[in-house]
């Protein structure tokens, strides 16, 4: 029996992670889920699932828990401190890192040194740590597996990640569907509002990663990491529009060949994927019909359209402190979106404004980091109260 930690519970990957762990009870039981302040879905989530422990991000929340919990066996706890130690408990086997944005690198790094099997959906803790969190999976012995869609369709197509250090590709190929704006006409997207910009065609998701769809910040993000997962040079990653979101990722080798990942557009592949890895589960998502698959369209992306990849195509190859920089800002300037703070085109103009005040320089502690998140993210306050 796996015993598996959710960090980040009641988000998207969260909730789908459950969908598949319900789906093998025979397989997996819950040893703790954690969640923000949303502790009304966590209490349903423990009342079904009945957990070990059950974590929040502060005691306030905590204290409404443990009495929606009152006479269940499930031990609530409140404060950051007990999102690392439960990352890294001795009884947890397999952890899934859900939290969305900086907030989970460091839960996602205690897994990691605790020698867990990682399964990783919190993107920016490769983006914002790069080298620094790669060095500590290999140093603990870690089994990291990426979970986003395109890194596990990589992943998969690396012959189920036993060619994971080859030298044979020519490039990785990580494909986007463009996000909902992607055929609206561009003198339109200033009033563009934040639902039309969640508005994602094929995939449901929270509403941070349907903005950064919407952008394109998404690929960008991805491209970053996909360089530190795979240990390539950016120059060997490229992006394509795929608007079906039917194939997830593609690898081409020295020899021609290209190996994609097809499947439908639904989180619990690549979840029941890196639960079970190197073996396979149901996950509940349905079969891929070829028979109808009329059109499987791929364009080049047009950067002009999507200056958010842009930005992360500069930086990347770049050190550290400006990854960092994008992310922060990224996460700032797409809140104050959300809120109606700025206008969706001010999006990439925040993240360039803190871009062009970061030096070029390396991190090498996860202090460094996390202060160079901080600093970044005063800028990124700053330059939106300009604008608004």
């Amino acid at each position: 029996m796996n015993r598996v930690t959710i960090l980040g519970s009641t988000g998207t990957i969260g909730i789908n992670t459950l969908d598949v762990i319900a789906r093998n009870r025979d397989r997996y039981r819950v040893f703790a889920l954690t969640a923000n302040t949303n502790w009304q879905m966590l209490a349903k989530q423990c009342r079904e699932f009945s957990p070990d422990y059950a974590v929040l991000r502060d005691e306030a929340s905590a204290v409404k828990l443990r009495s929606a919990l009152a006479g269940l066996p499930t031990e609530v706890q409140g404060g950051e401190q007990h999102l690392y130690s439960i990352a890294g408990h001795d009884e947890v086997d397999t952890v899934m890192a859900a939290i969305v944005g900086a907030a989970g690198l460091q839960p996602t790094l205690a897994a990691v040194k605790a020698g867990k099997r990682t399964l990783l959906a919190n993107k920016e803790s490769l983006v914002m740590s790069g080298a620094l969190f790669m060095n500590e999976v290999e140093r603990n012995n870690a089994v990291l597996l990426p979970i986003d869609s395109e890194h596990n369709a990589i992943y998969q197509c690396l012959a189920n990640g036993s060619q994971y250090h080859s030298k044979g590709i020519r490039r990785l190929i990580l494909t986007g569907s463009g996000g909902p704006l992607l055929r609206t006409n561009a003198a339109c997207l200033k009033t563009v509002t934040p639902d039309q910009a969640c508005a994602h065609p094929n995939w449901r998701m929270g509403r941070k990663i349907s903005v950064d769809s919407a952008t394109m910040m998404n690929k960008g993000l991805e491209l970053l990491e996909a360089g530190f997962l795979f240990r390539l040079q950016s120059h060997l990653i490229d992006v394509v529009i795929h608007p079906q979101s039917i194939v997830h990722s593609m690898v081409e080798y020295l020899d021609g060949s290209v190996m994609a990942q097809l499947g439908n557009p639904d989180m619990r592949t690549p979840i029941a994927h890196g639960l079970a890895w190197p073996d396979r589960i149901q996950s509940g998502v349905k079969s891929l019909d070829m028979a109808r698959l009329v059109d499987l369209h791929f364009e080049d992306v047009d950067l002009d359209r999507f200056p958010c990849l842009q930005l992360a195509r500069e930086v990347s190859g770049k050190s550290q402190s400006l990854s960092i920089a994008l992310n922060a800002a990224n996460e700032v300037a797409v809140a104050a979106f959300l809120d109606e703070r700025i206008c969706f085109t001010d999006i990439p103009v925040i993240i360039n404004d803190v871009l062009e005040q970061t030096t070029d320089h390396e991190t090498s502690t996860i202090e460094a980091v996390i202060e160079q998140d901080g600093e970044a993210r005063k800028l990124a306050f700053r330059k939106v109260k300009k604008i608004q």
